[in-house]
């Protein structure tokens, strides 16, 4: 028997080194929302790019964007939208010419420049702090740029060149605005007020902390009041006195802890920083305490879908929090959804409120939608609250806030469900999301629906057993699942609904969702593999109509059959349509996608449904090292893995919940593992081919390591080495780093 110590597995990362190689980086300065530097601290953020229009080629902007600020439309019916606010400008003495260099600094979270200008130079860093809605911006400036200053321009006030530089939408909403401008306690601040109730303050104050060294302070606060503007003149002098080193040493201390909650590295250089710029990302745009994410994160432009949408995008955009282990991130959606659970109620027919509840497909923050024909975009949303709850076992969160919403949810559903002549439940005709979208197309037996209301019914059983409740609609939920209609299936695999075949392009997943994510029918059948490898390839096939997000669900797809080189040139084409500095835009930008490509790469490294944690279940063949830690699962486990030469070296898992775990390691053979305790137990096994499931005894708290043959490996887990070493390919257009320059 070893010793416990010689059994720990050891994260060997210099973090600062390895994110370095992640950043974004622009060796000219942006020009476009498509390619800007962005930072946010999950409420307020700003992009950061210039204009080559020859008026405005001295000026760095600073788009300025806060969350919660809305306004009610004046001009039809419809949900209060997000608004533009306006832009800090950083107007310099020449024009911005070349040598110049931007780097979001990942680790840090921060933005640092160096600007080179007709006249000289400014070296410039921003932040928006993680830990209060206040945004800095510290320049130095050269004898040449000294006349550089800050000007602040609320939206009404912005420069036409620079306030249709990335387009105008002729959908979007812009309110008309008053502006009040004035002074107090050495503060600068605007008032910005849309109606008697809605608006928005800007505060800022410049501090000069050396001859050519200023720093401008800025924050946004929602409302127009007297509070209002005291909030944010307060948040502004709180932070300009403080000792500036100070106060971004704690900004970055909660990026560092946020880092450490998880590691992955792959050898291929362009996803691995394309996939930590998403983790980036995820806590730039929301955070426990902040709003949901919605279309766009803090970093608003011209968009036809300037709020919240139900159908695809919140639930692809917190695909990736969960086995990341960045439950704090998800537990935004979960915060809104309680607090709302009355407009949710009151989205259904009023005939069905007393035990229903429902959501449309898009709106504004306090989730009022009134349902219509798509029906199941609660059911889904429930998922990820269910995803939430089986990553951490909260079993509090469990019984008061997504056992009676999803019983709610499903319902609705039992409302209008029909049985036919042939004796089965029927649903009427609604809309799977996106197909035939401009016909409004409506099915009989819909897969969408079918597909969430059965898991819906499983999943109510489920926690049912877990709180051991007995609740009056058992009975109901189980005679669904054994008279609920099947899902319509023909030779092209899943149909979009009943005598409804997939006939045209289709970019959206919503006829597979018993694949993905719902994971309702797995792998282990050669049927059931025939039936998801069939559906894929037809829909993938019908090209015209594909986007962004389709790749990402269909590699995500790819990976539960196990087809880790397939999932790769999924996630390839995906990184041919992203923007440069991985946003993504449609007719408008859209943050779910790039977040659901993280996704998909958990899903290629680490999967947990069905019971089963399944280690690398989709790795492509040129990942022939890989590595991660702490990535999380269902059942409430830690995982972290390490491959060499194509094959996994030890599996370390860690419960934190005490619950059953079955692991699929992939192993043939003499297998051994210990499991930490006051002493080192340990067994082995002998698998035989297809029988690589080991069951393992952890209680809370305890952990296992598990490794292939007699001999316990070198247990370290370290960033792996890139074949295609690419470093910092994102930001601006730097297409030749794809060679190597």
């Amino acid at each position: 028997m070893h010793d416990m110590e010689t059994a720990r597995m050891v994260l060997n990362v210099e973090w600062e080194r390895f994110m370095a190689e992640n950043d974004m980086e622009w060796v000219v300065k942006p020009v476009s929302w498509d390619e800007g530097a962005f930072i946010g601290n999950g409420s307020i953020g700003s992009m950061i790019y210039g204009e080559e229009n020859a008026k405005k080629r001295h000026v760095l902007r600073f788009v300025a964007g806060r969350t919660d600020v809305t306004a009610s439309r004046t001009d039809r019916p419809g949900f209060p939208p997000r608004v533009p606010i306006g832009e800090l400008d950083l107007e310099m003495e020449g024009m911005i010419y070349h040598p110049t260099s931007m780097r979001v600094d990942l680790w840090n979270a921060e933005l640092r420049a160096n600007l080179t200008t007709t006249r000289g130079e400014v070296n410039l860093r921003s932040i928006v702090h993680s830990e209060v809605p206040v945004m800095a911006v510290e320049i130095e400036t050269s004898e040449g740029e000294n006349g550089t200053q800050f000007s602040w321009y609320p939206y009404p006030e912005v420069d036409h060149v620079l306030k249709n530089a990335d387009g105008f939408n002729l959908n979007q909403f812009i309110p008309a605005t008053e502006v009040e401008k004035a002074d107090k306690d050495g503060v600068s601040f605007c008032i910005q007020r849309y109606s008697s109730e809605e608006g928005c303050v800007t505060a800022w104050r410049e501090i000069q902390t050396s001859p050519n060294c200023r720093v401008f302070f800025m924050t946004i606060i929602k409302g127009h009041d007297e509070a209002a503007m005291i909030e944010a003149v307060d948040a502004v002098n709180q932070a300009s006195n403080m000792d500036f080193d100070e106060w971004v040493r704690a900004h970055r201390q909660w990026w560092h802890r946020y880092y450490r909650k998880s590691f992955v590295s792959i050898p291929d250089g362009r996803l691995q920083s394309f996939y930590w710029i998403q983790m980036y990302k995820l806590a730039s745009a929301t955070r426990a305490d902040q709003l949901l994410i919605d279309n766009q994160g803090p970093w608003l432009t011209s968009t036809p879908w300037p709020g919240v949408w139900f159908n695809m995008n919140v639930q692809m955009s917190y695909s990736p929090v969960y086995t990341a282990n960045r439950l704090d991130i998800g537990a935004s959606l979960v915060r809104t959804l309680e607090e709302n659970k009355e407009n949710l109620i009151n989205n259904v027919p009023e005939p069905f409120r007393h035990d229903s509840a429902g959501l449309g497909r898009s709106c504004s923050y306090d989730l009022r939608a009134e349902v219509d024909d798509e029906i199941g975009n609660l059911n889904w949303i429930c998922h990820n609250v269910w995803r939430q709850y089986r990553y951490s076992m909260d079993d509090e969160m469990l019984k008061t806030i997504l056992f009676p919403l999803l019983r709610r949810s499903v319902n609705y559903y039992l409302h209008i469900l029909e049985e036919g002549d042939d004796g089965w439940l029927h649903l009427p005709p609604t809309i799977s999301p996106e197909y035939g979208s401009f016909m409004r197309t409506k099915v009989r037996d819909c897969h969408y629906d079918l597909a969430l209301l059965r898991w819906g019914c499983e999943t109510l059983l489920e926690i049912c057993d877990r709180l051991t409740e007995e609740d009056p609609l058992r009975v109901k939920w189980k005679e669904v699942l054994e008279k609920l209609t099947p899902l319509p299936v023909d030779e092209t695999g899943f149909m979009i609904g009943q005598d409804t075949p997939l006939a045209y392009g289709h970019r959206h997943f919503s006829h597979l969702l018993a694949i993905f994510p719902l994971h309702l029918i797995g792998c282990e059948r050669e049927e059931d593999r025939e039936l998801i490898a069939t559906s894929l390839r037809h829909w993938i096939g019908k090209e015209g109509d594909l986007r962004g997000f389709s790749m990402t669900g269909a590699a995500s797809i790819a990976a539960t059959l196990g087809w880790g080189n397939e999932a790769l040139r999924y996630l390839q084409s995906l990184l041919m349509i992203i923007k440069p500095n991985t946003m993504y835009k449609e007719a408008g930008p859209v943050i779910e996608t790039p977040l659901a490509g993280a996704e998909a790469i958990h899903d290629m490294l680490l999967q947990s449904w069905g019971g089963k944690i399944r280690v690398f279940p989709a790795v492509p063949d040129e990942w022939r090292e890989t590595a991660f830690h702490d990535l999380r699962t269902e059942g409430a486990f830690l995982v972290s893995a390490m491959r060499r030469d194509g094959e996994t070296q030890f599996i370390r898992v860690k419960s934190l919940a005490g619950e059953p775990c079955v692991i699929k390691t992939g192993w043939n053979g003499i297998v051994g593992w210990k499991i930490m305790r006051t002493n080192v137990i340990e067994h082995t096994v002998d698998l035989k081919d297809g029988e690589d499931e080991i069951i393992l005894d952890l209680g809370k708290g305890e952990e296992a390591i598990l490794y292939p043959g007699e001999e316990v490996p070198d247990l370290k887990i370290h960033a792996v080495e890139s074949h295609r070493k690419v470093a910092r390919f994102f930001g601006g257009h730097k297409p030749w780093r794809l060679y190597g320059l």
